[in-house]
């Protein structure tokens, strides 16, 4: 069940809200627990399962770890905790591809397990994995009630393309939240836009990109080449970032604060930049998790560098079992450690727009290896970019498509800068009469409008993909 989709706009939020809201305090954590449930168990109806065995195995780690505070024994259980949360995001996500290198390296014939993925496993185990360690290290106070923590785990608006929440950002709002009618106004604005993001730009932007992808490298031209990279750069930033803005939107209806999950990666003037932007939810748990205990910048330049190798390997691997992924973490990884040896320090004597145009070639080359599951396939579609096709520069079907989606990508263009929210914010901040009378109509308007048209086109529309469900 998607966001963006009928059952769940007219069927499933309409009757969740009216019993979540109907029902006393509390009872309100029942209500998100089991609507949560259905949530999920809509598209995954055994997986549920796997979900509830995770959230009851860190439930009863956390009990532990602090009753077996300072002594060994926590330290023991917290690396149990662990195990048992990479074991089993090991085994759905990667226990194929793993197969996969051991019949290619010693010419077996191990059968393929063809599990599928469990959708959202991979921000719901990450968020798991942070409580225990944050009990163990005394920034979270123990969950002694498993339908708050079962709450937490399970909360249908993050659970499977996040934000990534931790427990302690959330730990008060579990107990103590109240309706207010001014935060459940901007979480339906905020939810609207999402849901506008999603299927009127993203979904229109991966039509274009599905388009040129499909054609071979030879009919490719230049222009195409660029075109479509630049098509999926823009349908997987509106895609994940309109299903962040539901779900934060969401959350807030319930009384809940997300952490916001992006600010407007594409007018980064380094890659450095671009990750404190892009994904933030995701990057602050690697930092956290992983970059912070492996010695951060506190041991020197060289582990440094080898702090950023690991973690964006890591970060890599995350998103999919594939080497177009490892590819694509190895990418990031480079630069970033170009960035903190030299090149960070030249970019910031630059023009400011010599950094946005070095940070979006440098994303989107590394887009083509996100998209293209092919090691090779990348390669070619690189080549072309790079004027090595057989196609040309361009051609008229090339230009055909261009002139057709030209409105979409000016849109997208300035969707994806902060030029409308800074708009936004100086109409807020005038008070003249008929400001303030055009801005009420506005807060209105908009909204309905947008509402009216996403609905229109999910209606009509059969191409409807979340992008990040699948990893």
């Amino acid at each position: 069940m998607v966001f963006s989709s009928i059952t769940f706009l007219f069927r499933f939020i309409p009757i969740f809200m009216i019993l979540y809201f109907a029902a006393p305090r509390r009872m309100k954590n029942i209500i998100l627990f089991l609507g949560s449930l259905v949530f999920y168990a809509w598209g995954e109806p055994v997986y549920v399962l796997l979900m509830l065995f995770s959230t009851v195995s860190d439930y009863i780690h956390g009990r532990l770890i602090d009753a077996c505070r300072g002594r060994s024994t926590a330290k023991a259980l917290l690396i149990s905790s662990i195990v048992i949360n990479l074991g089993i995001l090991g085994f759905f996500k990667y226990s194929d591809f793993l197969i996969g290198i051991v019949n290619q390296l010693f010419g077996c014939n191990i059968p393929l397990l063809n599990l599928p993925l469990p959708i959202g496993i991979s921000f719901y185990t990450f968020q798991t994995m942070s409580y225990t360690i944050d009990c163990y290290r005394g920034e979270a106070k123990v969950q002694k009630n498993i339908l708050d923590f079962g709450v937490y785990v399970t909360m249908f608006p993050q659970l499977i393309a996040g934000p990534i929440v931790k427990y302690r950002e959330v730990e008060e709002q579990l107990h103590q939240r109240k309706p207010d009618i001014v935060a459940i106004s901007y979480g339906c604005c905020r939810f609207i836009t999402g849901l506008a993001k999603k299927v009127l730009l993203a979904n229109n932007l991966g039509l274009l990109w599905t388009e040129i992808s499909g054609k071979s490298p030879a009919d490719l031209t230049v222009l195409g080449a660029w075109l479509g990279v630049v098509a999926y750069a823009f349908q997987i930033y509106f895609d994940f970032s309109g299903y962040s803005d539901m779900a934060i939107g969401l959350g807030t209806i319930l009384g809940f604060h997300f952490p916001e999950n992006f600010n407007y990666p594409y007018v980064a003037k380094s890659i450095t930049d671009f990750w404190r932007r892009w994904h933030i939810s995701l990057s602050s748990w690697f930092r956290e998790y992983v970059y912070i205990p492996l010695g951060g910048n506190r041991r020197g330049l060289p582990r440094q560098l080898l702090n950023i190798l690991i973690v964006w390997t890591l970060t890599g691997i995350w998103h999919g079992a594939g080497w177009n992924f490892l590819l694509w973490g190895l990418w990031f990884a480079l630069w970033l450690v170009m960035e903190k040896m030299v090149l960070g320090r030249v970019l910031k004597v630059l023009p400011a727009m010599v950094g946005r145009v070095y940070t979006w070639l440098v994303v989107l080359v590394g887009w083509v290896f996100f998209a293209i599951e092919s090691g090779a396939g990348a390669l070619e579609y690189l080549y072309v970019m790079f004027g090595q096709g057989t196609a040309g520069l361009y051609d008229s079907p090339t230009m055909f498509i261009l002139l057709e989606y030209r409105v979409l990508l000016a849109f997208a263009v300035v969707a994806a800068t902060p030029l409308v929210h800074r708009l936004a914010e100086a109409l807020m901040r005038a008070t003249g009469s008929v400001t303030v009378a055009v801005r009420r109509v506005l807060e209105k308007v908009i909204p309905a409008l947008l509402l009216l048209a996403s609905i229109a086109y999910i209606v009509e529309a059969s191409y409807n993909p979340f992008l990040y469900f699948r990893f």
